[in-house]
């Protein structure tokens, strides 16, 4: 059986690799359930305290798999509910998620597959990666988040040429438009991204978490509701092991052992 998914797990994080490099890691079922399963797990895992999330091969993401949507004599497919069962509960699931997962675009984003990786919380990729909003080709909306998150991070009118042109855009300019954190050599995105999430892993998943909340919030709030939200985070903060350990360590002038507060 094909394994659509692969997990390894790390001292202290996940990397979670798209597993079907013929397919350009597109989305099947199959890989819709093996990804939403093992971001479910890891939010639970005690041994996993922040998230890789990278494709084999020479592309990171082509969106859907459309050998699973040739028009037949059952007439036509209710996208919507393709949305509903597997796309909208991913992104969901990864913007909720407690813990930071990083993003390392290793080729080709495309379609479902580029809104995918922006929807995590810091994206790097290769130079020679590609993000296309390739959804007008085939007369479709922009789905996963994509018309949300886009025009928050590059503006509204970068976004509507992207997704009206469907237009390549390259990783370095992805990065100078602030859509993506970094573009990296290709020989080094492995390295980098493994090196910071790692960094991630050894802060307080507590802590990062709370920021995840304010951040996703944040778009919803008026200033005086986000200033309260704030308030109300700092507030948990300030009573948690990881910021009395924080304190500790600073006082101590040595690193904070977060998740390792007996050691």
């Amino acid at each position: 059986m094909e394994q659509v998914l692969r997990v390894e797990k790390r001292d202290g994080w996940w990397k979670l690799v798209l597993n079907r490099p013929d397919k350009l890691n597109s989305f099947n079922e199959a890989l819709h359930t093996a990804l939403y399963a093992a971001l479910g797990e890891a939010a639970e895992a005690e041994d996993c305290r922040a998230l890789l999330l990278t494709g084999e091969g020479r592309g990171f993401c082509a969106g859907q798999d459309l050998s699973d949507r040739k028009p037949g004599a059952g007439g036509p497919p209710d996208l919507g509910n393709t949305l509903d069962r597997f796309y909208n509960p991913l992104i969901r699931r990864i913007r909720a998620l407690p813990k930071p997962v990083v993003c390392a675009v290793n080729g080709v984003a495309a379609g479902a597959g580029a809104n995918i990786a922006i929807a995590c919380d810091i994206v790097l990729a290769a130079q020679s990666a590609r993000f296309i909003q390739s959804f007008s080709k085939i007369a479709l909306v922009p789905d996963s988040g994509g018309t949300f998150l886009l025009p928050r991070l590059i503006g509204e009118a970068r976004a509507r040429a992207l997704m009206f042109t469907a237009d390549p855009l390259p990783a370095t300019t992805a990065a100078e438009w602030g859509m993506i954190w970094k573009a990296v050599p290709d020989d080094q995105l492995v390295a980098e991204s493994e090196a910071l999430v790692a960094k991630l892993a050894a802060q307080s998943t507590e802590g990062l978490g709370r920021v995840k909340q304010a951040l996703e919030a944040s778009p919803g709030h008026t200033l005086d509701q986000q200033l309260d939200m704030e308030r109300d985070l700092q507030r948990e903060a300030g009573r948690s092991p990881d910021y009395a350990e924080g304190v500790r360590a600073f006082l101590e002038k040595r690193p904070p052992r977060f998740g390792q507060r007996d050691a």
